[in-house]
């Protein structure tokens, strides 16, 4: 039996200042409900630039709490407003000097969820994360939605199987990776590692990525957005790789069940053969 929700992506880039980067997204999440859309997932850091071609603790002012900060209560409002569930990928002071690349989620009613910390923090030319991120602390959590179980999975992580096994796991049906890839480094990666974890984890991912040059860095962020299926098959047309693009697809959870039916990867898995896997 089908089973179609309409999900959307956000790739947009850096307009100059955070409320005129937030009121871009939140025009984002307007269109995507008049499009009909029932989830949205927006870019790694979406209300900054990508500060971390960098290092200048001036960025930290960009983090906020989660959930008590204003960004994460403003989308909560229109959320509610729009009876949309929301993916909103930001910077996280637990505390000062306790700092995490965050994604908080919000369900349709405008209730927070909670939060998935980036496990994986990369310290490369032109990514220099470590300056400003903790490693995540949250393990892979699932989030309940009113358009199914969704998991989240920050840029860099997608180089690491174990973290999108660990979603399947736990039942994930679309898991969201929000990113800011340049197009000098890890281009000939996009369209090639989350098409290969859909496929291996038997799920939707959700691969969303800025665009542009900013005036920080000469990172060129090559959007090519897409919704790829548990087959490998890009749903519907891959984003641009230049402009600001909002994509809106549908996709059909019934075929989880299809896949996994074919394909008995959960039940042929050999956990007990795995310990050198997490040995130090």
């Amino acid at each position: 039996m089908s089973r179609v929700i309409r999900a959307a992506l956000f790739q947009t880039a850096w307009t100059g200042d955070k409320e005129s980067m937030i009121q871009v997204h939140e025009q984002a999440a307007r269109d995507a409900a008049a499009q009909g859309a029932q989830v949205l997932c927006f870019q790694e850091l979406f209300y900054g630039p990508y500060f971390c071609q960098v290092q200048d603790k001036a960025f930290y002012e960009y983090a906020e709490q989660i959930p008590e900060g204003p960004t994460v209560r403003r989308f909560q409002a229109l959320a509610k407003e729009l009876g949309i569930v929301l993916v909103l990928p930001m910077y996280e002071e637990e505390q000062p000097g306790v700092l995490y690349n965050t994604a908080a989620v919000i369900d349709a009613d405008g209730s927070y969820l909670g939060k998935y910390r980036k496990t994986h923090i990369p310290q490369v030319q032109g990514f220099w994360e470590k300056f400003y991120f903790r490693p995540g602390n949250s393990g892979w959590p699932i989030f309940e939605t009113a358009v199914g179980r969704i998991g989240v999975y920050i840029c860099y992580d997608r180089h690491f199987p174990e973290g999108w096994r660990a979603l399947g796991l736990a039942g994930a049906e679309i898991v969201f990776n929000p990113s800011a890839t340049s197009r000098g480094l890890s281009r000939y990666l996009w369209q090639l590692e989350q098409p290969a974890a859909a496929v291996a984890n038997e799920y939707f991912v959700g691969a969303i990525n800025r665009v542009g040059v900013e005036d920080l860095g000469d990172n060129d962020f090559y959007g090519t957005t897409y919704f790829v299926d548990p087959e490998a098959q890009f749903v519907g047309e891959v984003a641009s790789d230049k402009e600001t693009e909002l994509v809106v697809r549908d996709l059909d959870l019934a075929k989880l069940r299809e896949v996994r039916d074919r394909w008995q990867f959960y039940r042929d898995r050999a956990p007990g053969a795995y310990g050198p896997l997490t040995a130090p």
